[in-house]
């Protein structure tokens, strides 16, 4: 058998009292109600880094889960992913009292403008020295939409067209609007920047307009690592032609394995390499010294979820209204406007009937992905057995009870992987993207869409055109040739 990979972990946390599993704020050990204190993401990243973890992937929703029962009481009353707060205000913290942890935030470009949004993500990735991960969302709870003022969310494929708008704007403004060496500080000639290295953006799309220089400087990495999480048809699309990172789940290993196929092999239709992603799949592991103790500890966390709070936080993610369902029906596949890879995870990609009552528990079926219980060998095997045989890179690791079973991971599952010789001893020097890619360098790599942005040192003059919407063409920087937007789509 060939040598396993080296395995790669990141911590999968959220601004809020509950995450995955609903109800485990109530646990006298867990500490998730300081959700909103400093302190609390202080010590949780000190931890992931002392487990010498990837990063630390925060999630984040837009809006408020009332599918269940067509009501937000048992999310308002269970603390189902609510209140949340605003990630993006966390990173400075943990990064002043980290060196290499990365940071992936989930942001919604649905109701993001790329001119603001691009500005902030320059910012977080200067004041991390290049640690700065993008979650790439578009949202999938209409009461997100409504609270902005529309009247429903985007349509499912239409979301995607807008994404590929927001990312064409977004590239333009961090790769395209300042060349490298613009900034000069110049102290004895009195000048900051060169105002003839320095190009507006102008962008005419059916979603987003945008006409003026990036506001921030390059940072390390310019375009922030880029995360992506979607495995729908359209989504593996999407996810293959601008992600670097994904995100899936599959409560097997052949639905997981699928997954994987398909986004590599999507990739390459994109003229990218299928190792040039990096995927994650999600996992739920319990540890402990002995198997037995293991048990012990999952019997102690499921007696704390709560089955309707977790109906509710599936109710949400799938658009199906679980409280019309009897605990013992089976998911019927339903057309929505939510998360239709999770749907059909449930129904057409499983092998045996799920039903509704098994998913509102902490159990494997429950779960959604990986779900791993035993000792620190158990663990280790299970996770390398699930990565060799679905390829994928590694795992984002479920909160459970916090903050001892991040502490558990780290201290029994990260000693046992490393003797294993799948597992770092120590990080890489370099930005979040340097470590992810070892000999690659901080920027996007050449065969990314995004890459196709970047500037050459300018030696012609600023067309006095706009620039539509579109991948640049071949020539001078400043000689780009209008796309249209139905040119640049998978």
């Amino acid at each position: 058998m060939a040598k396993s990979k080296e395995l790669r972990f990141n911590a999968f946390n959220m601004m809020a009292p509950s995450h995955n599993w609903a109800g485990l704020w109530s646990h006298p050990r867990d500490s998730s109600l300081n959700y909103n204190s400093l302190d609390y993401w202080v010590d949780y990243a000190k931890t992931a880094e002392r487990g010498l973890l990837d990063g630390i992937f925060l999630a984040d929703v837009f809006g408020i889960y009332d599918v269940y029962g067509n009501t937000p009481d048992t999310a308002l009353s269970q603390a189902v992913q609510l209140p949340n707060a605003e990630p993006t205000l966390l990173v400075s913290a943990m990064a002043l009292v980290t060196r290499h942890l990365g940071f992936g935030i989930t942001s919604n470009l649905t109701y993001e403008h790329p001119y603001q949004f691009a500005r902030r993500f320059s910012t977080l990735d200067h004041l991390t020295n290049g640690r700065i991960g993008w979650n790439i969302v578009t949202g999938y709870l209409d009461s997100g939409a409504r609270g902005m003022g529309l009247e429903a969310n985007r349509a499912h494929d239409e979301r995607y067209e807008a994404a590929e708008e927001f990312l064409a704007a977004s590239y333009k403004l961090w790769e395209g609007s300042w060349e490298d060496g613009a900034v000069r500080r110049d102290r004895a000639a009195r000048i900051f920047t060169d105002p003839a290295r320095i190009h507006p953006v102008r962008h005419q799309g059916a979603h987003y307009k945008v006409d003026g220089i990036h506001l921030a400087e390059p940072s390390p990495q310019r375009t922030p690592l880029l995360y992506q999480a979607g495995t729908s048809k359209r989504g593996r699309a999407f996810a293959a032609r601008h992600a670097e990172a994904i995100f899936l789940n599959g409560q097997t290993r052949p639905i997981l394995a699928r997954a994987v196929r398909d986004i590599r092999s999507a990739a390459k239709e994109f003229g990218r390499d299928p190792y040039d992603i990096r995927l994650f799949a999600g996992a739920t592991v319990i540890v402990a010294p002995t198997r037995a103790e293991a048990e012990d500890l999952l019997a102690d966390y499921a007696a704390h979820v709560d089955q309707a709070g977790q109906l509710a936080l599936l109710s949400g993610w799938t658009g199906i209204d679980f409280s019309t369902y009897r605990p013992d029906q089976a998911v019927q596949y339903v057309e929505s406007n939510a998360i239709q890879s999770m749907v059909e995870n449930f129904t057409v990609r499983s092998d045996r009937p799920v039903k509704v009552g098994d998913l509102a528990t902490l159990s494997r079926v429950g779960a959604r992905s990986p779900f791993v219980v035993g000792s620190p060998q158990d663990v280790a095997d299970e996770l390398i057995a699930w990565a060799d045989e679905t390829d994928v890179d590694g795992f984002n690791l479920f909160r459970l009870v916090a903050p001892e079973s991040l502490d558990a991971f780290v201290d029994l599952v990260v000693p046992e992987l490393q003797s294993r010789g799948v597992y770092k001893t120590a990080y890489r020097e370099g930005t979040l993207r340097e470590k992810l890619f070892p000999g690659r360098g901080p920027r996007l790599h050449a065969t990314h869409p995004g890459a196709s942005y970047r500037l050459a040192p300018s030696k012609t003059v600023r067309p006095d055109a706009a620039e539509k919407d579109g991948l640049p063409a071949t020539g001078t920087p400043h000689q780009v040739a209008a796309t249209s937007s139905a040119a640049r789509r998978p």
